[in-house]
């Protein structure tokens, strides 16, 4: 007597939504802590400041944020190619003045803001990408160099004085808001989904992890290196750029002062969110986190009545631990290979070939060299 196939049963509500759930879980293991660290600061703030859960208060700390957050997706790139450009602050500074003196002069500030962006990507692309991509020089010395030389234009352009900002439109980011929340918040939400999808559904994002993880495979491979990291280093300047007309328009007037703390900040959140010190693995949706947990920090040690100072004490500890957890997880990958080294995870997580092509984007490879 044969044995009946057992009849397939259907998945109840409960299963399907542990199932999803256990997919959702997996799918954090990247930026898994800074989630798990956010979510406790959030609940002991909750507990302690009867001010932090208020309505303002969560629109200041995301308006707040609003600069480190647009510079951290560009940054986000730039050590997704296993690189970094400290430059991102004298590049904000600069923008800022010269939206300013442009609309001095009569030029409308919606035509300012693009030139300035556009400027600032051209310029970070020439100097910084040009010099690293095809130069072969070290991303830190390049950007570093940039930073200084950048700082001294600012400051003998200005003289040191502050220029004030009249125009409307720029002056309305701070001042207005649209359903409810600043027009900060409607940047970082904007430039979140504009930045998931240049990493998850272009040729530029999958080249980026290439770059990242083997830059010798990926020349191998024939995606042009150089022209990538030209176009990592135009981002972060456009990024800073749009930060520093975020500044500009909120406090009403460009500051000639450079942030030389804004590289460091943006570095710390992206390695809190997960991505790699050594290029090819992370993404902005970490980035997004580990900014969230920083600006959180900030505004609870604010909201305690703590100094400012103590702010920037705990920023450096949190960059140091970030580098030091990178450090450990890359130590631990590396004891784990008994075989060739695993390809680079690709922006969805899958993982790319040893060409550094992911299998799943549509269409074939760029086949030009540099």
């Amino acid at each position: 007597m044969t044995a009946q196939p057992a009849k397939p049963t259907a998945a109840t509500p409960g299963r399907r939504a542990s199932s999803l759930a256990a997919v959702v879980w997996r799918g954090t293991r990247q930026f898994r802590p800074v989630l798990l660290l956010l979510l406790a600061l959030v609940v002991l703030l909750l507990l302690t400041q009867q001010a932090f859960g208020t309505s303002s208060n969560l629109q200041n700390l995301l308006a707040g944020v609003s600069v480190l957050w647009i510079v951290s997706l560009g940054m986000t790139f730039a050590l997704l190619a296993a690189g970094a450009d400290l430059s991102v602050g004298a590049f904000a500074t600069l923008s800022g003045v010269a939206l300013a003196r442009l609309m001095q002069h009569g030029l409308p500030g919606y035509v300012a803001i693009p030139v300035v962006v556009l400027a600032a990507a051209v310029l970070g692309a020439a100097v910084n990408g040009a010099l690293i991509g095809y130069g072969r020089l070290s991303f830190f010395v390049v950007t570093l160099a940039s930073m200084t030389t950048l700082t001294g234009i600012v400051n003998l352009w200005t003289g040191g004085d502050s220029t004030f900002v009249t125009d409307h439109t720029v002056t309305a980011i701070g001042a207005y808001a649209f359903a409810g929340l600043g027009i900060p918040v409607w940047i970082v939400i904007i430039s979140l989904v504009l930045a998931l999808w240049l990493q998850r559904q272009t040729y530029f994002g999958r080249d980026v992890y290439a770059v990242g993880g083997s830059l010798t495979a990926s020349r191998l491979s024939g995606i042009r290196s150089g022209r990538t990291l030209a176009l990592v280093y135009a981002l972060c300047a456009a990024c800073a750029a749009v930060g520093g007309t975020i500044a500009a328009g909120r406090v009403g007037v460009a500051v000639p002062n450079v942030d030389g703390s804004l590289a460091l900040q943006s570095i710390a959140a992206v390695l809190l969110g997960g991505t790699s010190l050594m290029g090819g693995v992370g993404g902005v949706g970490g980035t997004a986190l580990g900014v969230l947990f920083i600006g959180t920090l900030q505004n609870g040690l604010s909201l305690a009545g703590l100094p400012s100072f103590w702010q920037q004490v705990v920023t450096g500890i949190i960059l140091v631990i970030a580098v030091l957890g990178d450090r450990v997880v890359h130590r631990r990958g590396g004891a784990r290979a008994t075989a060739p080294p695993t390809p680079p995870a690709g922006p969805d997580g899958t993982a790319m070939s040893a060409a550094g092509i992911h299998r799943s984007t549509p269409g074939p490879p760029s086949l030009t060299t540099d």
